[in-house]
């Protein structure tokens, strides 16, 4: 594959240092779902996919790796171009097929249910669905409870896929199966797990 020049440019500045940093928020953001991390490892992808999407994924995707791009970053060849060299990835258009998905566009994403959901015997074979927004100071409060969760914790991410709630409670139904989900913000990282259910929503 021929390469544009701006797919050499705008990745991890450190690659190990970077990729680790940005793995160590995503795993903290994953243990303790609806807290905010800091996400400082930088990349500069060229748009519509922002520098908290690339970052997540130079940290996370290689070769081995199949993902889905929603319509907006799919429809950019710099995008395309730039995961593919900055990662390695393999970029597929069946939505099942995938590992991960990147999702800049939350208002326009397909429902989990169409993503890799894992089987009994292989619950790890899911989706993680990666998803950019504004903030996290929506008007929209969850309230969450599960593992990583002492109580009860508010999270109120700018914006949500439609009929959230009906989708997660079908989600959070088939565990150990299921999606799990991460919000990216500027500079700002949060996650979702399976094992985490709503008890009381604005929907």
């Amino acid at each position: 594959m021929a390469f544009d020049n701006q797919a050499f440019e705008g990745g991890f500045a450190d690659a190990v240092y970077d990729a680790q940093t940005c793995f160590r928020a995503l795993m903290d953001a994953l243990a303790n779902p609806g807290t905010i991390q800091s996400l400082t490892a930088e990349t500069q992808p060229p748009l519509p996919l922002t520098a908290e999407l690339g970052a997540i994924a130079q940290a996370l995707f290689d070769h081995d790796t199949k993902v889905w791009l929603d319509s907006r970053l799919a429809a950019s060849s710099a995008v395309r171009e730039w995961l593919s060299f900055q990662t390695g990835l393999e970029l597929v258009s069946e939505i099942g097929e995938a590992h991960f998905a990147l999702v800049s566009d939350i208002a326009q994403m397909p429902p989990l249910d169409v993503f890799a959901k894992g089987t009994s015997e292989y619950p790890d074979r899911s989706a993680t669905i990666i998803m950019a927004l504004d903030g996290f100071t929506g008007t929209q409060t969850l309230q969450l409870q599960g593992p990583g969760i002492e109580h009860v914790r508010d999270f109120a991410p700018s914006t949500l896929p439609v009929r959230f709630s009906e989708q997660w409670a079908a989600n959070a139904a088939l565990f150990p199966r299921g999606v799990d989900l991460v919000f990216a913000a500027p500079k700002t990282v949060a996650a979702l797990p399976r094992s985490t259910k709503l008890i009381k929503n604005g929907n």
